[in-house]
């Protein structure tokens, strides 16, 4: 039986759906280690966790080995992680480029920001993972699976991101691992998305917490998931 509070990494926990998760898990009492690339927006952020629970925040972009290293350490120093979530993303320009404008360089840099800097996270901080069973949520998004003008860097990158969810979920077994595809939101990277354009009548992230929440508690089997109605495209042992 657990005796000590569980402990979350949270990255790109300064603004949109990572903030508003940080908050559900914090007023729930779980301890947090958060991050994200603005260091004076994170403590500000952090700040308001510290008022309901015990927050320690490392700013760095993930695509930094010395910064993933920080956030290892960080881990460690709680002695245990029961939830990893990759929410930190890079767009890729705004306007988007479409594929044929599309430069090797921005790119590069998103698949690093979306997919290389995760698995790279993941497999520094697999052993605490392991051994709290614990869980990984990656955050991805209905252009994974669908074709959008503009969107093919950052659907490439999401794919691939799934991909080495449901991957890593055959290797290792012992943690769940979830691709959740939130939804449109109404956070800055989406307005990003369609600069000019009226994007209020999205949804707040807060209002996708309760499906994450969900997910948590019921602990359904590894997979691809979406937050509007669990509906699961793919599904492993």
């Amino acid at each position: 039986m657990t005796t000590t509070s569980p402990t979350a990494l949270v990255t790109g926990a300064s603004a949109g759906l990572g903030r508003a998760l940080a908050t559900a898990l914090a007023e729930r009492g779980w301890r947090l280690v958060v991050d994200a690339r603005g260091a004076d927006r994170l403590a500000e952020v952090a700040s308001e966790l510290r008022r309901s629970t015990t927050v320690e925040a490392v700013a760095g972009s993930v695509t930094e080995p010395a910064h993933r290293a920080e956030l290892a350490a960080a881990v460690r120093g709680h002695g245990r992680l029961d939830l990893l979530v990759h929410n930190a993303s890079a767009l890729g320009g705004s306007p988007q480029p479409p594929l044929d404008a599309l430069d090797p360089h921005t790119l590069a840099s998103v698949l690093d920001t979306n997919v290389v800097a995760p698995a790279a996270l993941t497999r520094e901080l697999l052993p605490q993972l392991v051994a709290a069973r614990g869980v990984v949520v990656a955050v991805s998004s209905d252009a994974a699976v669908e074709h959008y003008e503009g969107w093919g860097a950052y659907g490439a990158s999401k794919a691939a991101l799934d991909h080495l969810i449901g991957t890593f979920a055959v290797e290792q077994s012992s943690v769940r691992w979830y691709a959740v595809d939130p939804g449109d939101m109404r956070t800055a990277m989406h307005q990003a998305a369609f600069p000019g354009e009226d994007i209020s009548d999205r949804p707040l992230p807060e209002t996708v917490v309760p499906a994450l929440l969900r997910l948590l508690d019921e602990s359904p089997p590894s997979g691809r998931y979406r937050a509007s109605d669990y509906s699961v495209t793919e599904v492993v042992a």
